[in-house]
């Protein structure tokens, strides 16, 4: 649940993307499961994941994806959407969004 207490949510822009870090990002299963998991439709909620890991794990791992530029957090009411940032990415990075979602172990 989003807090509204909670300071702005930072997301960088695309032209400050940094191909380690979104790689970086991209190593963990866990957050490799919630890329392939948003690039099959639209946004989804925090707790839509269907993961068997504790919230403030998820809530690390989301923040990572974020600080990346893999993904953009927007709260909608007491919920945190979370969507791919899919096109930018592929402006910035052409293809490499797609191969790594070709190349994932199935089952992540």
């Amino acid at each position: 649940m989003a807090s509204r207490t909670s300071s702005p949510l930072l997301h960088p822009d695309e032209r400050e993307f940094d191909l380690f870090a979104v790689m970086s990002a991209l190593t963990d299963p866990v957050r490799l499961s919630i890329v392939l998991q948003l690039s099959a439709g639209s946004g989804m909620s925090c707790g839509t994941f269907g993961l068997s890991i504790v919230k403030s794990a998820l809530s690390r791992h989301l923040r990572v994806l974020r600080e990346a530029g893999v993904i953009r957090q927007q709260d909608e009411g007491t919920l945190r959407v979370n969507t791919l940032r899919r096109e930018e990415l592929d402006r910035r990075f052409p293809g490499l969004l797609d191969l790594v979602l070709k190349e994932a172990p199935s089952g992540s």
